[in-house]
């Protein structure tokens, strides 16, 4: 049997974070398990030494965002609301309409969504690049490419 002075626990300094760069293809993927890999990837989840009081997430770029699916009837029924901040400053959108005019924010805010309301989620969302079309300019970063079907 082992005692408890043989087990310990390595905990990962600041400097000791290495950072990796994930590509994701959205074309004809779903937004919302889109938006849970790019969340698991940018809170460093799928890393060994995981610790969710420290940021040790990679930085993720996705391309073709403007080709993403909606699952049922999301694209006619989901609804987009923001505050002006003016009396009877409540504005909504369909997710059709933000699909057309701004296909980007969808993934965008499925994933700040999806992330912990903490003090890191800024900075995690700071590593997230989203391109709606096949052009980025992190072409030579790239060293891990993600395709899950």
């Amino acid at each position: 049997m082992r005692k408890i002075k043989d087990q310990k626990t390595s905990v990962v300094k600041g400097k000791e974070i290495k950072r990796k760069w994930h590509f994701i293809d959205a074309k004809g993927k779903i937004v919302g398990r889109l938006a849970t890999q790019i969340a698991t990837l940018l809170m460093g989840k799928n890393k060994v030494n995981y610790m969710p009081n420290l940021d040790q997430g990679d930085f993720v770029v996705v391309q073709n965002a403007a080709q993403v699916k909606f699952s049922g009837l999301k694209a006619e029924n989901k609804k987009y609301y923001h505050h002006t901040g003016y009396p009877k400053g409540l504005r909504e959108r369909t997710a059709k309409w933000m699909f057309e005019h701004h296909p980007t924010r969808i993934i965008w805010q499925a994933v700040k969504n999806m992330l912990p309301k903490n003090k890191l989620r800024k900075d995690r969302l700071a590593r997230l690049r989203i391109y709606p079309g096949d052009k980025h300019p992190y072409e030579q970063q790239f060293k891990k490419v993600i395709k899950k079907d």
